[in-house]
């Protein structure tokens, strides 16, 4: 994800310093004319705006204010946007240790997966200040076609963990309509494109039930991934009370493939596990 929406601030004019842990994974964008830092903490040095996308809130805490991370040096008052998929009271409480240095910080989870990215369409949704929120909109503007201000600091992970159990659940019901569609005898491909424009109809539908019926299990995102974010959604509706049968039952569905070894494919991969269910009588 990082990749194509930092080269995409690169091609709309904006000066752009890149670090990956793993450099090859900048190349694309070093490509398209950023520029490399050497270390987290040097991408942060006389920046107004430093974004972050990694995997998981411990990442976001080591590469922005771990000792080398990009904190250490950044300018008072620098604004941090963290658009990686994170807990809520991670965001919180990482947003707390910036501002106690001085600092702005924003969550703002996207989704819209790798080709939202490439095509500069994701849904941006953002947790906090105001004006924060409105520094870091030339930069949103060019990555998103939607930016949504949930509330503050935390509510841009809350509203992505929202998201995360739409598109798991969803997930499950097209893979259980495809799987009866599957063994009563009907034509996939018909199917997904009888049900598409319904009232059945989907983003997972449209765009992931064409690549189960080609047999198409390359991730744009992955199960191991989803798994992840399902956990944090866990902790979330934990919090406030609020039992998630549905993200539960996503998440057996989920280990089934991690235990098949299909954790690092693309999530639509849940229908390997639907093909193993075995037949009632």
């Amino acid at each position: 994800m990082g990749a194509p929406m930092a080269s995409r601030l690169v091609r709309a004019g904006h000066d752009v310093v890149v670090y990956s842990r793993t450099k090859a994974k900048a190349e694309p964008v070093l490509a398209a004319g950023a520029r490399w830092a050497a270390s987290a903490r040097e991408a942060g040095r006389h920046r107004q705006l430093v974004i972050s996308i990694v995997t998981d809130g411990p990442d976001v805490e080591q590469v922005l204010l771990g000792d080398d991370g990009a904190a250490a040096d950044a300018t008072p008052g620098t604004l941090f946007a963290d658009m990686s998929t994170i807990a809520p009271e991670a965001a919180r409480r990482i947003g707390a240790a910036l501002m106690a240095r001085g600092h702005r910080f924003i969550d703002a989870p996207v989704t819209g997966g790798d080709i939202g990215a490439q095509q500069g369409a994701l849904s941006i949704l953002v947790g906090g200040e105001a004006a924060d929120v409105q520094t870091a909109q030339p930069a949103f503007e060019v990555l998103g076609r939607r930016i949504t201000h949930a509330g503050p600091v935390g509510a841009g992970a809350t509203l992505k963990a929202c998201n995360q159990i739409m598109g798991a659940v969803n997930l499950l019901g097209v893979c259980e309509a495809l799987a009866l569609a599957d063994r009563s005898g009907l034509d996939l491909a018909q199917t997904v494109q009888a049900l598409s424009l319904g009232a059945a109809g989907s983003w997972a539908l449209q765009n992931l039930g064409p690549k189960i019926v080609a047999g198409d299990f390359a991730p744009g995102f992955m199960i191991d991934l989803l798994q992840k974010d399902l956990r944090i959604v866990k902790g979330a509706a934990h919090a406030c009370g609020l039992p998630v049968p549905g993200v539960e039952l996503a998440q057996r569905f989920f280990s089934d493939n991690q235990a098949h070894g299909e954790g690092r494919l693309g999530t639509h991969a849940m229908w390997h596990a639907w093909e193993r269910l075995p037949r009632g009588s």
